[in-house]
């Protein structure tokens, strides 16, 4: 889950098409911050974590949207999206059919949590429905989480690709040399996730991949957080770039972490 954040605060400098597309650049500097990313991954983090492994679907929604409302007004100038916000604020939140891709950005701790593929996607889903309820929404968690999943359980580059193109549909077709010049930023699943995934799919690191997303471009900060769950299951973060990270995370958002690395051990 740390994967997604540190992602989230690398990307962050660049967000809104802000730099050049390039993979020379220094990871971490003083215009980096964490925002909405990281704050959703650590409300849905606790919302898990608190319901426990096995609890039902009601117990987990109940959880989430407390969680999230909780964390982000806490945090209320993060970069959320106005309707998000809206639900944030609301005294009696409900899900608004979104599609963006926020839903696959906070996920990342379901993908850690539970022991089967088929678990994980079905909680992946629930963190999703309390506000993306619209099937790329859902799609655009489950995937993230499968992929995880599948990551942290050693299978292939090629295994993972090949369930997210016969799982979920999406066209992973396309190389980043193809994708980067074109591309610009939008905030939807069906354009993001795809992307997200190839940065993943073409890198042979946590860092490599992390610059594959700069390279090219578009909502920076959520696709290094998509991305770079993933990539943190497949490789681990390397330990200077996590010590170098935390000077980012204020102390609540740290206890979080801390918290679920102690669960996962």
């Amino acid at each position: 889950m740390f994967g997604a954040i540190i992602g989230d605060i690398v990307g962050s400098r660049f967000e809104f098409d802000n730099g050049g597309k390039t993979r020379e650049f220094e990871l971490l500097t003083p215009e980096c911050s964490f925002t909405d990313d990281t704050v959703m991954t650590i409300a849905v983090a606790e919302a898990l974590m608190d319901a426990g492994r096995d609890a039902g679907e009601a117990v987990i929604k109940a959880n989430l949207i407390r969680s999230m409302k909780k964390w982000g007004q806490k945090y209320p100038y993060a970069g959320y999206g106005a309707r998000f916000i809206d639900w944030v604020l609301s005294d009696d939140p409900k899900p608004y059919g979104s599609y963006g891709n926020g839903s696959g950005m906070r996920v990342s701790s379901a993908g850690w949590l539970y022991d089967t593929i088929e678990r994980t996607r079905e909680v992946a889903r629930w963190t999703a429905e309390v506000t993306h309820n619209h099937p790329e929404g859902i799609k655009g968690a489950e995937s993230t989480a499968a992929a995880i999943f599948m990551a942290r359980h050693c299978a292939t580059q090629a295994e993972i690709r090949d369930y997210l193109v016969s799982e979920f549909g999406y066209d992973l077709s396309r190389s980043l040399d193809v994708i980067s010049p074109t591309y610009y930023h939008v905030e939807d699943c069906m354009r993001t996730m795809p992307e997200a995934f190839e940065c993943f799919l073409e890198a042979d690191s946590y860092e490599s991949c992390l610059r594959n997303v700069i390279y090219i471009g578009g909502d920076t900060d959520t696709l290094c957080a998509i991305a770079g769950a993933i990539a943190e299951a497949c490789w681990g973060v390397p330990a200077e770039i996590a010590e170098a990270a935390k000077e980012f995370v204020p102390e609540d958002i740290a206890r979080v972490v801390e918290r679920f690395m102690e669960l996962r051990g």
